[in-house]
């Protein structure tokens, strides 16, 4: 038996049962022992799954053109601060302020490498060390915090890539009433058991205006609310740009998806079950955009857009951005490079949805092609 199973055992038996969430919260999180917090080298192609910008590093570039059109969108404030949200190993704002840093003395120079600042909010001592070697370089330009608390309300935009996916949620499921899925412990082993839901999640549905058919499976994720609730407070003007695996609530909670969006990643391989190697897999679930608009409008926070990375990447214009790398006559890049916009990639299964802080309705390019706001 692991050592984290047998504290989650041990656990339930000092409490009794925990609700799934409170489960996957440990498997994923508990100090020195969860998935995040003990093995740096789980992310990447040497690890259990790989993000956008360890395909490329033209992901961070572009995302750096996003952040030079929101510059511009608020009237070139002489500070302009991108706050990262679970940044990894730091490929993002590397490659990001590589990106920013090449333009400044060009032809087309803005000066907005002069007003950039990039705040990583990271927990994980390990993960900052990492952090810190990789942005040795920018170091003039890079700070940390340890949690949103440390922040000052900033002007800017706060930034997360598959961040949302691994927070935990309860999980449900409709048999005659809706239950909540709790973990108990029986002769060593972890055992399911249901019990009825809470108002808060009753509200959940209710305020979507899905009904769940009998015997569907899915999740809820409500740490999604106290996240953007936490981000706006520290957003003074500017915006949230979300990049995760998603859908709107209409599509999430379709009849096709009646066992969930689920899945878990040990070694590169996938699997349904999160109680196989505790500790050791990744356990993530699908983001359901549609709570995340409407939490943020309930914050001020107004549309920015919404759609898939490959139709926001194109219309931001990556075609004009590929020019500036010398190796892009490799086929091996231009295959990553098509990883990142084809549908059979992670053109259609990653969403981006931008929302805002400030005055009027911005028109932002990369929704210039696809925007399905309305849709939400």
């Amino acid at each position: 038996m692991s050592p984290l199973k047998e504290i989650i055992i041990e656990r339930i038996k000092r409490e009794g049962p925990i609700s799934f969430e409170a489960f996957m919260e440990m498997a994923l999180y508990y100090p020195g022992l969860g998935y995040y917090t003990k093995d740096l080298a789980a992310i990447g192609r040497e690890g259990d799954f790989y993000t956008s910008p360890h395909l490329h590093r033209i992901f961070g570039a572009m995302l750096g053109r996003q952040m030079e059109e929101m510059w511009m969108a608020l009237g070139f404030p002489e500070t302009f601060r991108v706050v990262e949200l679970g940044a990894g190993m730091g490929y993002l704002a590397r490659d990001m302020l590589q990106y920013v840093a090449s333009l400044q003395f060009g032809p087309h120079s803005s000066g907005f490498f002069d007003s950039l600042e990039y705040t990583i909010v990271e927990p994980g001592a390990g993960f900052k060390k990492e952090q810190h070697e990789l942005l040795s370089q920018f170091l003039s330009k890079v700070t940390w915090v340890s949690s949103l608390s440390d922040l000052v309300p900033v002007t800017g935009c706060f930034l997360s890539n598959e961040l949302l996916d691994a927070f935990p949620v309860k999980m449900v499921e409709k048999n005659n009433t809706l239950h909540e899925i709790f973990v108990s412990a029986r002769e060593e082993e972890l055992v399911e058991m249901k019990m009825p839901c809470g108002q808060e999640v009753r509200e959940y549905f209710t305020e979507l205006g899905i009904e769940l058919p009998e015997g569907y499976r899915t999740e809820v994720n409500l740490k999604v609310r106290d996240w953007i609730a936490k981000v706006s407070e520290k957003l003074k003007e500017g915006f949230v740009v979300t990049v995760d695996y998603g859908y709107p609530a209409w599509d999430y909670y379709s009849e096709e998806r009646n066992r969930g969006t689920m899945l878990c990643y040990y070694r590169h391989q996938v699997n349904a079950n999160p109680y196989l190697n505790i500790g050791e897999q990744d356990i993530t679930a699908h983001v359901n955009f549609s709570s995340l608009k409407r939490w943020g409008e309930e914050r001020g926070l107004k549309a920015g857009g919404f759609c898939g990375q490959g139709a926001y990447l194109v219309s931001l214009g990556i075609d004009e951005v590929i020019e500036l790398y010398s190796d892009i006559s490799d086929p091996f890049e231009i295959a990553k490079i098509k990883g990142l916009i084809l549908p059979e990639g992670m053109g259609e299964s990653h969403k981006v949805m931008i929302q805002h802080r400030g005055p009027g309705n911005l028109k932002l390019r990369g929704f210039a092609l696809r925007n399905h706001w309305g849709k939400l």
